[in-house]
Order: C-alpha cells, then structure tokens, then sequence
C-alpha cells in the first residue's frame, strides 16, 4: 500500500515564506529552494527518502527528519501506517524546536 503524503499548512507557509526569502536574496534561488523541496518530498513519498530519527524524546514520538542539500533546512516528518505528514519545514539554527507542540 502506497502511503500518502499530508502537509500541514504550517508546513506550507514555512516553504513558502523561506522560498520568497531566498529569491529575494537572490534571483533564482527562490526557485532552485522550491525544487529541493520537491525532491524531498518525492523521496518521502515513494518511501526512498533517507530519513532519520530526531533526537531524543521527538525520535521517541517517532519524528523523522531529512536534511535539505544546500539550503539550512530540515523537513520533519512523522511517519504513520497510512501516511507521511510533513509537520515543519524548519531552518537549522532560526528558532528551534517552535514547531514542537504541531
């Protein structure tokens, strides 16, 4: 059974604000962010992706996370038996953890 891939808005707006961050640091980089998403999130929904557990309690509560190439981002995912949810599209050092209580 295929599982299928769910993103939480706040998910969403996360890409979406860093995306329209990076193309405004830069023409273009916008776009090539919004294209290593995509890869991502189609690694994680043939079940490919090179996930690993979050540290501590989150990897307890079966949190998942896959580092994005180039770009200070982490895509935390938490795996169910029906389906992946993207609960944060979170940068490496801005805030860490506010995502925590999704």
């Amino acid at each position: 059974m295929t599982r299928r891939l769910r993103i939480l808005d706040e998910a969403s707006a996360e890409a979406m604000a860093a995306m329209a961050w990076y193309e405004r640091e830069r023409k273009g980089l916008g776009v090539e962010f919004a294209q290593a998403i995509d890869r991502v999130l189609s690694l994680i929904k043939t079940g490919l992706a090179p996930m690993s557990p979050m540290p501590g309690a989150l990897g307890a509560r079966g949190l998942k996370r896959l580092l994005l190439q180039k770009f200070p981002y982490t895509v935390v995912v938490r795996e169910t038996a029906d389906e992946y949810q993207i609960i944060a599209i979170a940068h490496q050092s801005r805030r860490p953890g506010y995502w925590m209580n999704r």
